[in-house]
Formats: structure tokens, sequence, C-alpha cells
């Protein structure tokens, strides 16, 4: 508000007053949300609505921290998944795992957590498993394109032993 009311004048009249000169300056130009719905409009209130949004907007958990490192967790496991990097997969467990040790140390309040910190090369090898296996066509292709004896050397040979049933 820039001023206060003056004595004698209307309540109706100095607050229609105020929204026509707010218009003419371009106040209600490009607002966010111009010609969209309300949202939420039809939907029923709690007494905390406005904090709800706020913490939404904001970006902010409103979890208590033992919940918050179980969701870190979850998508810390589908982030590895996706991985194709060794070394980002190492750097995703360390991270989860600093994370981990943190909350357990630090929590007093809420949930009692009973997370423990993940393995790292069990994490890795699990992750190996799951990555796509090498065409061996392909594979022996390279090889024999790329291992050239040396002249007057043969190559190694390799030694197969069976193994003799128990």
């Amino acid at each position: 508000m820039s001023e206060r009311k003056p004595p004698g004048v209307r309540w109706e009249t100095w607050i229609d007053k105020q929204i026509h000169d707010a218009e003419l300056r371009g106040d209600f130009a490009n607002l966010p949300g111009k010609g969209r719905p309300i949202a939420g409009l039809d939907e029923p209130l709690d007494d905390l609505w406005w904090v709800k949004k706020k913490l939404r907007d904001e970006g902010v958990s409103f979890l208590p921290p033992a919940l918050a490192v179980r969701r870190e967790l979850e998508l810390t496991r589908a982030q590895i998944a996706r991985s194709t990097d060794e070394a980002e997969v190492r750097s995703l467990v360390e991270a989860i795992n600093q994370r981990i040790r943190e909350v357990n140390r630090r929590v007093i309040s809420g949930p009692p957590t009973t997370l423990m910190p993940l393995d790292v090369d069990d994490v890795v090898a699990r992750w190996r498993m799951t990555l796509p296996a090498e065409d061996p066509l392909s594979a022996d292709q390279e090889a024999d394109e790329n291992d050239v004896p040396a002249a007057g050397i043969d190559p190694p040979r390799r030694r197969w032993r069976l193994r003799r049933p128990r």
C-alpha cells in the first residue's frame, strides 16, 4: 500500500482507486499463472496448507532425517542402475555411505535409523552383473585385429584344463 486511507473516503472507493492505479502502472501484467486455472482451487484445505505449499515451492524436505536418508538410498540405487561408469558407481556409493553415517551419528528425533553403510565392492560387483555382456564375435574380431605377432615369435597358446568329475 502506498498511503493510508484519507478520512471521509469510503473503503470501497479508496480500494477501487488503488486497484485502478495499479492496473495503469502495469502491476497486474505478466503475473505467474496468468490465463491458467488456480491450482488446487477445488481441493479442501487443511490448517497448514500454506506451510506445505511453501515447503514444496522451496524444495525443502519435511521428512524426518531417518526417512529422508531411506528415500535418498532408493534414488541412489536407481541412479547406480542407470550408471555406465564404475568410478561414478563408486562415488555414488561413497556419497550415500557418508549420508548414512551422518544420519546414524546425529539423529536424535524421529524414527530410529536401521541403515548400515553399503559395501562398495559388493555394490560394484552387483552393478557389473547387470551390465550387458559383450558380443563374443566382436571381441574375437577386435582381438585378432589388435594381436599382431612379432616377426618370428609365435603367439602364446592357451592351455585348457579339463576338470575331472568328483
